[in-house]
């Protein structure tokens, strides 16, 4: 797994999916939720821009629902 670098950009597909995402999983904390949205947003660098958002978000629940081992 490619761990997250800080963002030297704003980047609205990682905005829009900590907002939604934080309000969904508020137990899990925002800087555990942070460091999991930006560290999908750099696993899909190479994605076309219109489908980031979306796919960002996507992946992120998905691991943030994965139980962990």
């Amino acid at each position: 797994m490619v761990l997250a670098a800080l963002p030297t950009v704003s980047d609205l597909s990682v905005r829009s999916a900590l907002t939604r995402l934080s309000a969904e999983f508020p137990e899990l904390g925002h800087r555990s939720i942070v460091l999991v949205v930006r560290t999908c947003r750099e696993e899909l660098r190479g994605s076309p821009n219109d489908a980031l958002p979306e796919l960002v978000e996507r992946l992120a629940r998905q691991r943030l629902r994965a139980p962990a081992v």
